[in-house]
């Protein structure tokens, strides 16, 4: 069994969670309130922000070039791809550059991403990894659940969300984070690999916090 496999047991439960929590349930019905749905979209660019800076330290701890090259292309992804999901949806709401600047973090958002970026500072690349993984992950996840739903896909609203984390491009890059990880866990100690799953569930039951966050409007 890969690493990746093992890390994906370890939360099985929280993830599942994630599909029948309003937001997320609201989202794949098309019935979740857009004031909701709003001030998640601002909550998440604030979060994104430091979720691309986290990649950017990859590229500081990687030790080849191949790795490096890859976690800038993350920064890429992230700045010019999955943010541009949130630049369209931020048009549709009519949400401007100022008020996002003008809002400050939830409390859930400030502690999610200082967790995220202390094991990050502190710790191995595979550690950085390993923190960075769970929201890569768990969006693909919850974007393929959602994509069961008959006409979620093609919602005139939420459907651009749904294709977006379901998107060749986005599948990709995961794929690359998943990847990373198997290959950073080879021949780690099991105190090592313990503390890693460690974190992944972590950043897990923030995933949920998050969406608790955004659903209930909470600073």
């Amino acid at each position: 069994m890969k690493f990746s496999q093992s890390l994906y047991k370890s939360v099985e439960d929280i993830w599942e969670s994630y599909y029948k929590h309003p937001f997320v349930d609201g989202i794949g019905q098309g019935t979740l309130d857009v004031d909701k749905f709003k001030f998640y979209m601002i909550q998440d660019y604030i979060y994104l922000i430091d979720y691309a800076k986290i990649y950017a330290l990859g590229i500081v701890k990687a030790d080849t070039e191949e790795v490096m090259k890859g976690f800038a292309t993350m920064v890429n992804g992230i700045l010019n791809g999955e943010m541009s999901i949130h630049r369209s949806y931020m048009r549709r709401l009519g949400i401007t550059q100022e008020e996002i600047r003008d809002t400050k973090a939830s409390l859930a958002n400030i502690s999610y991403t200082n967790y995220m970026l202390s094991v990050s500072q502190r710790g191995t690349l595979a550690d950085l990894t390993v923190s960075l993984l769970s929201c890569m992950w768990s969006y693909l996840e919850i974007g393929r659940q959602l994509s069961k739903i008959p006409g979620a896909v093609d919602h005139e609203f939420y459907g651009e969300w749904i294709r977006g984390y379901i998107s060749e491009d986005y599948i990709k890059l995961t794929n690359w984070v998943i990847d990373l990880v198997d290959d950073l866990a080879k021949d780690l100690p099991k105190g090592e690999l313990e503390k890693l799953e460690e974190i992944f569930v972590n950043t897990s039951k923030y995933e949920y916090m998050f969406w608790d966050m955004a659903y209930n409007k909470e600073m």
